[in-house]
């Protein structure tokens, strides 16, 4: 965390388990990472790292039955073993989340206007329909929505991808949450609409001060927006740091190896990099270290033991040969 920014979200030893036939299996391991007030906060990972999963831990949304340890405090408080009714307190008005696709995350069969309502009046109860109805045609302008007036009395359908994504962000930060957790935010978008979603974000840290958590497998999102980055394998944060740290010096090859495979103008090759094999199973998870059946570095110390985080300046990396394999070019 920055030293001007005050610690929002601080999580410490976070695990998550799962129920099965055969017990709990351990999906989320050991997970330490905090944000601050006005920062962006980048979680990338492949599908199954478990980066949905913690925020959803953060949320109090987690499916019965999973279970929850460590420390999740915001503002100082636990939520941990909160009640619902605390939970429920927190979610849109303090804490607030943009989910993966928009449009299962809308009503389609109600207005634009009356899912933007319902999401105010359930933290602001005592005002008018002319209050409501004001306050969401500005969220509308706000995410640059044109002709609010009009489009408050639409159906999701009648919004393009992007717009209803746009949407989306509206409902999250209609009671000015300080906290917004952006799940996948500008998946099947194009290039056009990401631009001014990243821009809508960018607005809201710099005007409202909202801190954000993007989850999302695109690192070039993550380069041109976020202060920090938190890289999850198999559950397990395998590096986090300092934005520049991690993606100009990656101490982790699981890290390098997700930079490697982003495409670039530049590159002179016809073929894209890519990382040999497949992130384990939570019912077959390898001894170790979870990465070294597709690590190109693995020594049998890898095989035997979980390596311990070692510092590198502003960031920190998981890895035995960290410092021997990908040492520091300054």
């Amino acid at each position: 965390m920055t030293e001007t920014a005050e610690k929002l979200l601080d999580i410490r030893g976070l695990c998550i388990s799962i129920p099965g036939r055969e017990g709990a299996r351990v999906a989320v391991s050991n997970v330490d990472f905090e944000i601050g007030r006005g920062e962006v906060l980048g979680l990338v990972g492949e599908s199954g790292s478990g980066k949905s999963l913690s925020m959803m831990a953060v949320m109090g949304l987690l499916p019965h039955g999973m279970q929850v340890s460590g420390s999740i405090r915001f503002n100082g408080e636990e939520l941990v073993g909160a009640s619902q009714r605390r939970l429920r307190a927190l979610r849109g008005r303090h804490i607030a989340m943009v989910f993966q696709d928009p449009m299962t995350a809308l009503n389609p069969v109600l207005t634009i206007g009356a899912q933007l309502t319902e999401a105010l009046m359930l933290h602001n109860r005592t005002w008018s329909r002319r209050q409501l109805r004001a306050r969401a045609i500005e969220l509308l302008e706000l995410v640059a929505i044109p002709l609010p007036e009009r489009r408050f009395d639409q159906y999701p359908h009648e919004f393009s991808g992007g717009m209803r994504q746009r949407v989306v962000i509206a409902i999250a930060v209609a009671n000015d949450p300080e906290l917004l957790i952006a799940d996948e935010p500008t998946t099947a978008l194009d290039v056009t609409i990401q631009a001014q979603i990243i821009e809508i974000f960018d607005r809201l840290r710099r005007e409202k001060g909202l801190a954000i958590m993007l989850i999302t497998h695109d690192l070039g999102l993550v380069a041109g927006l976020a202060d920090k980055v938190t890289i999850l394998y198999s559950g397990r944060v395998a590096e986090r740091g300092e934005i520049e740290a991690v993606f100009h010096r990656p101490r982790h090859p699981y890290t390098a190896g997700l930079l490697a495979a982003v495409p670039s103008i530049d590159t002179t090759s016809a073929r894209l990099h890519a990382i040999e094999g497949v992130p384990p199973s939570l019912l077959d998870r390898p001894s170790g270290c979870q990465f070294h059946p597709r690590c190109a570095y693995a020594l049998p110390i890898c095989i035997e033991q979980d390596p311990d985080f070692q510092w590198f300046g502003n960031s920190m990396a998981a890895c035995h040969r960290a410092a021997e394999i990908l040492p520091n070019v300054d």
